[in-house]
């Protein structure tokens, strides 16, 4: 017997308004006097925390959206320009080395 609990993986998440309502406890006068000020700062998190994974959740959609090239010619744009930082880095360290030791013979010589 198949499992039908899975979901397809073209299925989009839930929207923020429907998974914030579920997260939500029941808005009853009641039920928000008896929650605790540690509670309420609980809930408070947890929607914060819901916020923020649905936000990350359309981040990864858009994601998965783009074209696989685009992001590889992106990526060695990125490359690129990596490199050329680490070459200008090596050659500038390299420079300042060769500096010191011209410092440190020219005392040397004259102090020596």
């Amino acid at each position: 017997m198949p499992d039908n609990t899975t979901l397809p993986s073209n299925t989009a998440p839930p929207t923020s308004a429907s998974a914030s309502t579920a997260a939500q406890p029941p808005s009853s006068s009641s039920s928000q006097q008896t929650l605790s000020p540690l509670e309420k700062e609980v809930l408070e998190e947890y929607a914060l925390l819901l916020s923020n994974l649905n936000k990350i959740s359309a981040a990864l959609a858009e994601l998965s959206e783009k074209p696989t090239l685009a992001i590889l010619d992106s990526l060695r744009v990125l490359e690129r320009k990596t490199s050329l930082v680490s070459t200008l880095l090596k050659a500038s360290v390299y420079s300042i080395v060769l500096q010191q030791e011209a410092y440190n013979e020219g005392e040397r010589e004259g102090g020596g």
